[in-house]
């Protein structure tokens, strides 16, 4: 169900052509300059399905959290069904380097449409919280990273304020009715010092994809 959502993601904005759309902008979101070199940490975004995958033993945990993200995800498409945004991107160059080269890419890859409310925050938080239940200290890590991924969504312009909020509280919705009467299992030994590691090797991983996009990045 998650694969057959991600596309729908790109479709919405062609069934809301039209259509009058809104910007949720609050004072704060002005105060806020673009910093291209959050890119990066906007962008590992997308390794949080895969630490949940490698953290996650029980069975019946990592359905519930798919269930938690699937329900973020329709209530997501929901709004942006009926509540229409565009973030309109800042005027001026980004000026040369690789974090702009990085950014311009982001932006290229994502129109500045289905805002409110960032899936790109609900859907990290969701992993955070259910780390948290496996593993206390690795899902505090795994929470303060997903709090820089919603920082990253001001900084890079991909997301107004409110929508970071929408976002967060929609994670804690869908955990809450997802996770909440899960049960606990004990998790055992090997695993509780393994999960730290596991975290870390895909955050290695992340490391090295972006050190591949500099590489392409000097030679082209």
């Amino acid at each position: 169900m998650l694969m057959v959502l991600v596309p729908c993601y790109l479709v919405i904005p062609a069934l809301t052509r039209g259509r009058p759309l809104h910007l949720p902008e609050m004072a704060l979101d002005r105060l806020v300059p673009v910093q291209p070199a959050w890119a990066v940490i906007y962008l590992s975004y997308f390794c949080f399905p895969f630490v949940a995958l490698l953290v996650v033993r029980q069975e019946e945990l990592l359905r519930r959290t798919f269930l938690a993200w699937l329900m973020a995800w329709i209530t997501g498409y929901v709004c942006f069904l009926v509540y229409p945004t565009i973030l309109p991107r800042p005027a001026g160059e980004l000026g040369p380097g690789f974090f702009a080269w990085f950014l311009r890419g982001v932006w290229a890859a994502d129109a500045p449409r289905n805002c409110l409310p960032s899936l790109h925050v609900a859907s990290p938080f969701v992993a955070a919280i259910t780390i948290w239940r496996v593993h206390r200290g690795t899902g505090l890590a795994v929470g303060v990273w997903a709090a820089l991924i919603a920082l990253s969504t001001l900084f890079t312009k991909q997301h107004y304020v409110a929508d970071v909020i929408g976002g967060m509280l929609l994670a804690g919705v869908a955990s809450a009715l997802c996770l909440r009467h899960c049960p606990r299992e004990p998790l055992p030994e090997s695993d509780r010092h393994a999960i730290p590691l596991l975290v870390l090797g895909v955050i290695g991983v992340y490391a090295f994809v972006v050190a591949g996009l500099w590489v392409a990045y000097r030679m082209g």
